[in-house]
C-alpha cells in the first residue's frame, strides 16, 4: 500500500491530501478565519443549567454556547470501603447535582459547532501526543484495538504501567506506538507530563472565556496522528511550514524526518496528483462505479442515505451475479466516500436487493473491509429486514461539503425549486390579494426571465383573462437578479 500526504499551504487555507495508491482517501481543512475547536481546552462559565436535558451551557469565548452533557462531566471515584468491589459504571447524578449556574469548569471542546448546533464539551479532558494520549482524571491503562497483536498489546500495557508508576494518571496507547521502544513511549510520557502541569498551572489564574491549551495547525496535527510506517513520503508547498514540520518531526518522530520532502514545483501540488478534481467530484450526489453502476448519496440534518444502483451494468452471467459483483465495487466506494467527505453520524445505505444469503454476507464483510483503514470509529450493522444497512461513524467536524458550500439561493438548501409554472400562478394569486387589499390604476410584477417569458408566452390568454377580472393593466417586467423563485408586485 502506497500512502503519501500532501500538505497544500496558502496565506488564508491549509489543506491536507491523504493519497492511497493514487487515490485521494482524506481532505482535511483549516482556514485562517475559521480554526476547529475540538481537542482545545477553555475556562468555561456555566450560564444555564437543563434538569430536563441532563445538561448544561457553558460560555467558552465561542460564538454560541457549548453544550456539556451530564455524561461527560468528571467525576472523582468514590472511596470505596473495605471489602467493596468497584463498580464498573454506576448510574449519571442529575445535572443539578454536578454543577450549578455561575459555576467555572474547566472543559475541552470533542465536537465542533455544526449548522446551528454549539460545540459539544467534556470535563473529561484527554491530551494527545504521538504515542500516547493522556487522561489526567483516570487511571485507564488501554491500547488502541487496531493493534492486534496479543503480545505487543501487552507489553505495551505493562510498560506504561511501569512508566507511569503512581502518577494517577490515565493513558490510551495509540496505533503508531505498535513496536515501539521503551525509550520512545518514556520520552513521549515525560512531554505530556509538562504540557498537563502547564495547564493545570494556567487553568488556575485563566479568566472565563479563554483558551488554556489549544490543538497543533493542521500541518502538525498531520504529522502527529495520520504520519505512520506505511506513509512513504510527505510533500509540502510552502517552505516555512517545511521547516516547522521538519523541527516538529525532529523532536518527536526522528525515524521518519527524511519522507518529509519540500515540494518547489510550480504546477499546484494538489493539480499534479488529481486532488482539486477528485474535491470537485465530492460535492456531487452521484458516484460513478467503474462496472457502469453508480451511487446516490444525500445527505440530511438526521443521516446520510446512499444508494446503490447497477446502471449501465448488464453483467455477463445472471441477475443475482450482476446486483453481487455491483454491491461488491459499491461497498468498497461507499467506505471510500465516507472517509472522503467525512460523512458522519447514522449512515443508510441501500444496496441492491440480493436473494442469496452468502452474498449479503461477503457484501458485508467487503464493507466492513474498506472501512478498517478509517481513522474515524465505525460501526456496522447486519441487513436490516428491509435489505438496508445502518452503520455510524464518529462525526468531530462538518462534511467536506458543508466546510466548502452553503445552502442555495435559490431552493434554501431544499434541492428543488418551484416550477415556472407553479410560480406563475402563485403571482396571479397575489395579485389578486393586492387588488382586494390596496388601490392602484396598475401593476407591475418584475420577476425572472424564465417566468416573465412563460407569463407572455403560454399564459397570455389567462393574464387578458385576469386584466379584465380586476379591471386594471399589468405589465410584466423581467429582472436576471431575481432567482427563479423570487418576485414582486408593484402597485402603480
Amino acid at each position: 500500500m502506497s500512502e503519501e500526504i500532501l500538505i497544500n499551504v496558502t496565506p488564508r487555507e491549509t489543506r491536507v491530501a491523504v493519497v492511497e495508491n493514487g487515490m485521494l482517501q482524506e481532505v482535511h481543512i483549516e482556514r485562517a478565519s475559521r480554526r476547529g475547536y475540538v481537542g482545545n481546552i477553555y475556562k468555561g462559565k456555566v450560564i444555564r443549567v437543563m434538569p430536563g436535558m441532563q445538561a448544561a451551557f457553558v460560555e467558552v469565548g465561542l460564538q454560541r454556547a457549548a453544550f456539556l452533557h451530564a455524561s461527560d462531566i468528571f467525576r472523582p471515584p468514590t472511596p470505596l470501603a473495605e471489602g467493596e468491589e468497584a463498580v464498573s459504571s454506576s448510574p449519571t447524578p442529575p445535572i443539578t447535582e454536578l454543577v450549578r449556574e455561575g459555576q467555572e469548569v474547566v472543559v475541552q471542546v470533542v465536537k465542533d459547532p455544526i449548522g446551528t448546533k454549539g460545540a459539544r464539551l467534556t470535563s473529561q479532558l484527554s491530551i494527545p501526543s504521538r504515542y500516547l494520549v493522556l487522561l489526567p482524571f483516570s487511571r485507564v491503562l488501554g491500547v488502541s484495538a487496531r493493534i492486534e497483536d496479543e503480545g505487543e498489546r501487552t507489553r505495551l500495557k505493562s510498560t506504561i504501567a511501569d512508566l507511569s508508576g503512581d502518577s494517577g494518571r490515565g493513558y490510551i496507547v495509540r496505533t503508531n506506538a505498535d513496536g515501539l521502544p521503551v525509550e520512545a513511549l518514556a520520552e513521549d510520557l515525560a512531554y505530556l507530563g509538562k504540557l498537563w502541569e502547564a495547564i493545570e498551572a494556567g487553568s488556575g489564574p485563566a479568566r472565563v472565556g479563554s483558551c488554556i491549551y489549544e490543538d497543533l495547525s493542521l500541518p502538525l496535527r498531520a504529522l502527529r496522528d495520520l504520519l505512520h510506517g506505511d506513509v512513504e513520503k510527505v510533500r509540502v508547498d510552502s517552505r516555512e511550514t517545511f521547516e516547522r514540520t521538519q523541527r516538529f518531526a525532529s523532536q518527536f518522530m526522528p525515524e521518519l524526518v527524511e519522507r518529509i520532502e519540500h515540494y518547489p514545483g510550480e504546477r499546484p501540488i494538489f493539480d499534479l496528483y488529481g486532488v482539486e478534481d477528485e474535491i470537485q467530484r465530492a460535492m456531487q450526489k452521484e458516484v460513478p462505479l467503474k462496472s457502469g453502476g453508480y451511487l446516490v448519496i444525500d445527505q440530511t440534518e438526521a443521516m446520510t442515505t446512499v444508494d446503490v444502483n447497477t446502471g449501465a451494468f448488464l453483467g455477463s452471467r445472471n441477475l443475482e451475479e450482476t446486483v453481487y459483483r455491483t454491491n461488491l465495487e459499491a461497498a468498497q466506494a461507499v467506505a471510500r466516500q465516507l472517509r472522503l467527505r467525512n460523512l458522519g453520524g447514522i449512515i443508510i445505505i441501500d444496496f441492491i436487493d440480493m436473494t442469496d444469503a452468502e452474498h449479503r454476507r461477503q457484501v458485508l464483510r467487503q464493507l466492513e473491509k474498506s472501512l478498517a483503514r478509517d481513522h474515524a470509529k465505525t460501526t456496522v450493522y447486519e441487513f436490516s429486514p428491509l435489505g438496508l444497512v445502518e452503520m455510524t461513524r464518529k462525526r468531530t467536524i462538518d462534511s467536506l461539503e458543508r466546510q466548502l458550500c452553503e445552502p442555495c439561493v435559490s431552493c434554501g438548501g431544499r434541492g428543488t425549486v418551484k416550477t415556472a409554472e407553479t410560480v406563475t400562478y402563485e403571482i396571479f394569486r397575489e395579485i389578486t390579494r393586492a387588488v382586494r387589499q390596496f388601490e392602484a390604476r396598475k401593476l407591475l410584477v418584475l420577476a425572472s426571465p424564465k417566468v416573465v417569458a412563460r407569463i407572455l408566452e403560454e399564459e397570455s390568454a389567462a393574464v387578458a383573462e385576469l386584466e379584465e377580472f380586476i379591471g386594471k393593466t399589468i405589465r410584466f417586467q423581467a429582472d436576471d437578479n431575481y432567482t427563479q423563485e423570487q418576485y414582486d408586485v408593484v402597485l402603480l
